[in-house]
């Protein structure tokens, strides 16, 4: 199986994005060194496996997404970045009542 590392360094970038955090923070929170990040999104470094085990944790995630672009399913996904947009404009006290929520689901057996 082929690795194409200039789609692996894009898709870390879109992701990096998405979440609206910059190369040096996921650098930091990584423990990686200074311009690494910039090097793997734009294919001029490869990383190691424990490398990129740091990136995704740090981007919340998976291997199998950096690396080839699969996706648990494409629909969630959209679901997932719609109700994040919606929760950016909630209010505090609208946050907090959505934590609630998601707490009391996350409890039930269904």
């Amino acid at each position: 199986m082929y690795v194409d590392y200039k789609e692996v360094g894009k898709r870390i970038a879109a992701r990096r994005k998405f979440l609206g955090l910059k190369q040096s923070h996921v650098n930091e929170m990584a423990g990686l060194s200074d311009k690494y990040l910039s090097n793997i999104e734009t294919a001029r470094s490869i990383p190691s496996i424990d490398v990129l085990m740091r990136i995704c944790k740090v981007l919340d995630t998976t291997p199998d997404y950096i690396l080839l672009g699969a996706t648990k399913n494409d629909d969630d996904l959209q679901t997932d970045k719609l109700a994040l947009e919606k929760l950016k404009s909630f209010s505090g006290k609208k946050k907090k009542l959505v934590y609630r929520f998601i707490d009391m689901a996350d409890e039930m057996e269904i």
